[in-house]
Formats: structure tokens, sequence, C-alpha cells
């Protein structure tokens, strides 16, 4: 079974687009999204994304939406925590391959790192 781990230098769920996110008031509270808000820049990527190293420059501050935790995940999302690891591996995916494609080379470094390298 693969583990759900953060890839480094993807920067995927770093696409802060709201366009893209319809929902966002349906799991933000209003004072989540206005931070969420705040930190989408002109082009719809996140402003603490340093682009040519694809690392975020506040990742030890960063706001809770932007952590993959079971108490973060189950308020935002109601999950269950024993699905957190499954919801976090297809939440990422679909973000890789919305961002940069299904056979991006961010898409096959996901699926290399989890160990489900086909």
């Amino acid at each position: 079974m693969a583990t759900w781990q953060c890839v480094k230098q993807c920067g995927a769920c770093c696409n802060l687009d709201p366009s893209d996110r319809p929902d966002l008031e349906e799991y933000l509270p209003p004072e989540q999204l206005a931070v969420y808000l705040s930190m989408v820049g002109e082009d719809g990527w996140c402003i603490n994304l340093d682009k040519d190293t694809r690392a975020c420059n506040i990742y030890e501050a960063r706001p809770a939406f932007c952590r993959v935790q079971e108490d973060t995940f189950v308020a935002m999302f109601g999950i269950e925590p024993e699905d957190l690891n499954d919801f976090a591996i297809a939440c990422c995916r679909e973000q890789i391959e919305g961002v940069y494609g299904e056979r991006s080379l961010e898409a096959i470094r996901f699926d290399k790192e989890l160990g489900i390298w086909l």
C-alpha cells in the first residue's frame, strides 16, 4: 500500500487559482478563505512559492489548509482519519495532473516516490 508523502520540488498544490476551486467556501471558513485569497498571486500561484526551486518560503509557518494532516483534513473535508492516506494521494494526484498533466514528470515522480510506479 502506498503511503502519502509530499514530493519535493513539485509545487502543484501551490497553484491556488480560485477559479479552479469553485467550492472553496464549502471547506474553508471565512477567516481561512481570506488568508487563502490573500496568498493568490496575479498568475494564480501562491505568492510564497519560490518558482525557481518550487519550495515554500513560509513552510514552517504555512496555514493549516496547506498542511496534509489528520485534523486539518477531517475539519476541511469531513473524512475519517483512517481515510487520510488514500484521500491525500487522490487529492495530490488530481492536482498534479490538473496543473502539469497526467503524463508529466511531476506525475511520474509522484507515483515513483510513493512506490506505485507502473
